[in-house]
């Protein structure tokens, strides 16, 4: 049994701490745990530590590429027992992530079995898949064991671990980074590494290069899965300025012909980081939901290369349209961010621009030569010394043997008696015997004349940030030499291309099913819409006090423009119309409508018509239908009113004559041409009054005469000789309207 532990009997010292300032602490203690040793990546090599520590396990698992594969299992213990205890799954999550080629552009981990795929599918378990480094991976780690980095101890003090990796290869753009941290948030798509070789040798030769510059070699993002960038240039140098942004991007896609003049489209490449299998149930859901009325049908013929087919509704669709549908509502089109939030120098997070951020790599690089060269130095100048000792030791090898052979203390004998250091007396009664051999003189001069030019090389280098700069050069252009343009790795994946323009009404009519409804206004302004074109509407029931005011046929991908007593014009969409269950809603539910304005009239809106619209007092002016219609709930001020004017009346431009009346019972008719045509604005005067006000307006043909609905819903008519003492001009004050219905009105309406 172990000792029992009793509490002191005097009690122990007490710290009064205030919960605040504990908390405080606490919590800032955790944020930046979280920052620098989790989520946020180094500037330096790109990698969050879970994916450093992997790497250089796998390295002390001697992994190199071309060696044979171990398993996974193996390499998850030994990095979680030494390095990074917070759990296997983590562990072998992110070293999944570094296999996968769709993941990764240029991948760290070289893996053998089933690590995911595309579409979304989990890897298998660390026991049964096995891996190993790939060459990217290697230049990251590439003189390590040469002092080129910074060591730390590990968490349990046992043994170390790399600060940083050297990162002879520009990892933190080119294989991007995902990361959330406590208030930050870090978001990098991958790049292409030879554009970013390019764009790094650019400022070595111009340190005070601007992100705008390097854009003439990294054109943009570079995603494994490839896919076509539809932003601007300018937001694009605008993102890679400010670190901050987002990359518009789409699937690749092409039309095949079939038999018969039918045809397929067929997406080869999906944007970054999206499932294919979600992206297909996806599309298939919005089918099933009637919101895909161009799309017949979609099915995934993939193998090895993603290949999704895309069967149009009918033979007649634009393909292009049918795309556009598809990429609005579904992961065909996604926008990556960008926020270039990052570790500099390990120790302070800060969203930097491209030119900053590739700055930071070419600075590390450059501090990891100046310490390998240091390394190497300290190397050569210890076999020097111990090849001078050897030296002596060969033109005075009798005497050595005689002093080794009779001196109890060789060493100290040695060492007085041919000025000897300690390396070289030790490494003298180290020898072989086989080193004793007349050749191994020469060798031994050829390798100090050698090791003493290097030696210069390498003074010469240190001495130099010319020199220095220029190697840095040379190793950034051997890795652009490795992932170059022309290899399968290095050739560009992700093209550029401005999204084609088209129609909106076109788009918005291609998420729409079309089909016949019959729209059904009441007189409070309730509005719903009755499958089919409905002829016999009496039986409609409505809300207590309410009653039918007008009903119209129109379509599903109709839009109804609505005229206002505050003389603008509002866009509806029949599609988002309440269906004919219930009483419907108001109209104000979808309008921004102010309180005290009312609609004048609703109708389906034709696009080639035009208006003439006209106000209580008498102003007002011939409009076209397109000028009319608004893109936002707010609407479109077309006619110009000042309280307490109010629009009043609006008719549709078949004629060449214009028939206004009062509220005082008077007409007057007059030629069309005197009103002006205009996109906004008063207009000019009808109808002139000393108390009434305007009521209607008509335009008709003069031939033909004027025709109205009297309040029985019957239509009357007079001719132009019956008409001929109400004709005049503009502005006058007419005459009364004998015949005319007492309303006032002409109740014509707009069709």
């Amino acid at each position: 049994m172990g000792k029992r532990q009793l509490p002191p009997e005097e009690p122990a010292e007490v710290h009064e701490v205030m919960l605040r300032d504990a908390l405080e602490e606490r919590y800032l203690a955790y944020a930046l745990s979280t920052i620098m040793h989790r989520a946020l990546p180094d500037a330096r090599d790109g990698l969050k530590p879970v994916h450093r520590r992997i790497l250089y396990g796998m390295r002390l698992l001697r992994l190199d590429p071309g060696t044979p594969f171990k398993k996974s299992a193996k390499i998850v213990g030994d990095v979680m027992g030494s390095f990074h205890p917070h759990g296997d799954q983590a562990i072998y999550d992110a070293m999944v992530r570094l296999a996968q080629d769709f993941s990764s552009r240029y991948p760290l981990v070289d893996g053998q079995g089933n690590f995911g795929n595309i579409d979304g599918d989990n890897p298998a378990a660390y026991r049964y898949t096995e891996a190993r480094m790939t060459e990217v991976a290697r230049l990251l780690l590439e003189g390590i064991d040469e002092d080129g980095v910074e060591f730390r101890p590990n968490y349990d003090g046992q043994t170390k671990e790399p600060v940083v990796l050297p990162g002879g290869f520009p990892n933190l753009l080119a294989n991007g980074a995902q990361g959330i941290a406590v208030g930050m948030a870090t978001s990098i798509p991958p790049h292409n590494a030879a554009e970013l070789c390019d764009a790094a040798l650019h400022l070595i030769e111009k340190p005070e290069a601007k992100s705008k510059s390097l854009l003439k070699w990294v054109k943009g993002p570079d995603f494994p899965t490839g896919g076509i960038i539809v932003d601007s240039k300018e937001s694009i140098a605008e993102a890679y300025m400010t670190g901050r942004g987002s990359f518009r991007t789409r699937a690749k896609w092409t039309q095949e012909e079939g038999a018969r003049g039918t045809w397929v489209v067929v997406i080869t490449e999906i944007p970054w980081l999206v499932q294919k299998s979600r992206l297909v149930e996806k599309i298939a859901e919005l089918l099933n939901e009637k919101k895909l009325p161009l799309v017949g049908d979609v099915r995934d013929e993939s193998a090895e290369d993603v290949r999704l087919i895309i069967e149009p509704k009918s033979r007649a669709v634009d393909p292009a349209l049918m795309m556009e549908s598809l990429f609005r509502l579904t992961e065909l089109e996604s926008k990556i961010s960008l926020n270039l939030n990052v570790l500099i120098k390990g120790k302070i997070p800060k969203v930097v621009g491209l030119a900053e951020c590739l700055r930071e790599w070419l600075d590390h690089l450059r501090d990891v030569l100046v310490r390998r060269s240091n390394y190497r130095k300290t190397q050569i100048e210890n076999r020097l010394e111990i090849l001078g000792g050897y030296l002596i030791a060969y033109l005075n090898i009798d005497k050595v043997i005689k002093i080794i052979r009779t001196e109890d203390e060789p060493k100290p004998a040695l060492i007085k008696a041919f000025k000897l250091t300690e390396v070289q007396a030790d490494a003298i009664l180290n020898m072989r015997l086989r080193s004793l051999r007349k050749l191994e003189e020469f060798e031994i001069r050829t390798e100090d004349k050698n090791l003493r030019n290097e030696l210069k090389g390498i003074k010469s280098l240190l001495g130099s940030e010319t020199e220095q700069w220029s190697k840095v050069g040379e190793q950034v252009r051997k890795v652009r030499d490795i992932f170059g343009p022309k290899t399968p790795l290095g050739k560009r994946r992700t093209q550029f291309a401005d999204a084609p323009e088209h129609d909106l009404a076109a788009i918005e009519e291609a998420f729409v099913e079309r089909e016949p409804v019959t729209v059904v206004i009441s007189e409070k302004g309730w509005v719903r819409t009755l499958k089919g074109h409905v002829e016999d509407i009496s039986g409609l029931a409505f809300k207590t006090d309410d009653k039918l005011d007008h009903a119209f046929f129109a379509e599903t991908t109709s839009k109804l423009l609505a005229f206002a007593t505050n003389g603008k014009f509002y866009s509806l969409d029949v599609a988002k119309l309440p269906g004919g269950r219930g009483h419907g809603e108001p109209i104000r539910m979808f309008i921004d409508l102010e309180q005290d304005a009312a609609i004048v009239s609703l109708f389906v809106n034709k696009g080639e018509r035009k208006f003439l619209v006209a106000s209580s007092e008498g102003q007002g002016f011939v409009v076209k239908e397109e000028d009319c219609v608004s893109n936002t709930r707010k609407g479109k001020q077309v006619l110009n009113v000042t309280m307490p004017a109010e629009a009043c009346a609006i008719g549709v431009v078949q004629g060449d004559t214009v028939a206004a009346i009062g509220t005082n019972h008077k007409m007057v008719l007059f030629p069309l041409e005197q009103v002006p045509e205009m996109a906004r604005g008063r207009g000019v005067r009808l109808q002139k009054y000393s108390s009434a006000k305007l009521s209607d307006v008509a335009v008709f043909e003069l031939k033909a005469g004027l025709t109205w609905k009297d309040s029985a819903g019957r239509e009357q008519s007079m001719s132009a000789k019956e008409l001929a003492d109400w004709r005049g001009n503009r502005a006058d004050a007419g005459r009364l309207a004998h015949g005319l219905p007492k309303s006032n009105k002409f109740l014509r309406g707009v069709d």
